[in-house]
Parts: C-alpha cells; structure tokens; sequence
C-alpha cells in the first residue's frame, strides 16, 4: 500500500510539473514553473496555450516553456519569433526565445534563454541547469518596443548563432553578444512566457539556416 501510495505521489508530482498542453497544437509540450517566491507568488488560474492567427496565444498566470520536440537546430542558424504583449502585468515579465534544449520534460532540464520585459525596457540573457538559473546578462536598451498607451508592444526577438559568436536581437539591432563557448545552441527551441501575462501572442516562430 505504500509503495503504491508513493508511486501515485510521484506520478502526480510529475504531471504537476511537465504537461503536454492541453489545447494545443498536436506534438506540442509545455512545463510549468511555478513561483516559489512568497513576495511574488503566481495569480490564480490555468496556463491556456492555443494555435491562434497563424501562431500561438498565451495566457500566464504561471510562467510556462512551450515547445515542440521535433523543433530542432543545430551549427550555425538564426532563431526568430514576433512576441505581442497585449495587456499590462502586475509587474514587468518577460517573454522570449529558448534555444539549446535538453531533457525538457525531465529533473536535468537545461537551455538559454533571450526575453524582453516590454513594460520597462529591458532584455534577458539566462541559462537553466534544472532547478538553478544564472543571468548572462539583464539591461535595459532602446531597441525593445515598450508598451503604449493601449497597454500593448510588439517585439521581434533572434539569436544569431555564428560560428565563434552568439549576437542578441531585438527589432533588427544587437543588443548584446557572447561567445559560442560555453552555451549550448544545439537543440530544442521554443517559447517561456514568465507569470501574471494574461495576453500574449507569438507569431513567425523559426529556425533557418
């Protein structure tokens, strides 16, 4: 009876954490990270993730990375997607590309991650080894579009993978730069969409060559 009581705690820890999407497009995955910081804890309500306008629309009570497992790159490739936040957070949030995907689903997850915060500004530069996050680098630039009057901005975001180099873009201008060396840009791409966004839409996700 315990070990089925633990098997049943496990399996529902798991779903907790990694979900396909429900909803979704076909093939289509999302995990859920939860706040953990009592100062900052997640609204209330579900993560909705759609096909919608020839791309995917979010709604982010809690932050989520979405992706597909057959989305993937390697060598040298640029990575590109249009984020539209169409509502105003609590606080700044940011929204972006992930690239470099590895064991998305499981405990040894890993990736970067290049976002913009519309409501003030600024971009992000972050790498995940499962549970332990560290900034490459978080500034504010002019390049990324913040939100008007209507409560909305749009921001084209790339990673230009070269050979030696990593170049960071948003609307067609470098914001930043970093050695190859030392980031993996081999694999799974998608989207993460941080927490209390209730209206996002990304379109013109791809990798080429």
């Amino acid at each position: 009876m315990k070990r089925q009581f633990a098997a049943a705690l496990v399996l529902a820890v798991m779903a907790a954490v990694t979900l396909g999407a429900q909803g979704a497009p076909a093939g289509w995955k999302q995990r859920i990270d939860a706040s953990t910081d009592a100062t900052d804890p997640d609204p209330a309500g579900d993560v909705k993730f759609v096909s919608m306008g020839g791309g995917f629309h979010t709604v982010n009570p809690k932050a989520a990375v979405f992706w597909n497992p057959s989305n993937t790159v390697a060598g040298v490739y640029t990575l590109k997607a249009t984020f539209a936040q169409n509502a105003r957070s609590s606080h700044p949030n940011y929204i972006g590309l992930i690239f470099g995907g590895k064991d998305l689903s499981g405990a040894a997850q890993s990736y970067t991650y290049f976002m913009v915060a519309p409501q003030n500004g600024t971009f992000l530069i972050k790498q995940r080894t499962g549970d332990q996050t560290k900034d490459v680098q978080r500034s504010e630039h002019n390049s990324v579009v913040k939100l008007g009057a209507d409560n909305k901005a749009s921001n084209t975001l790339e990673v230009r993978v070269g050979a030696d180099k990593i170049d960071y873009v948003v609307n067609g201008a470098v914001v930043y730069s970093t050695p190859k060396a030392g980031i993996t840009t081999d694999g799974i791409y998608g989207m993460r969409v941080n927490h209390a966004l209730p209206d996002v839409m990304i379109t013109g996700l791809a990798a080429s060559k």
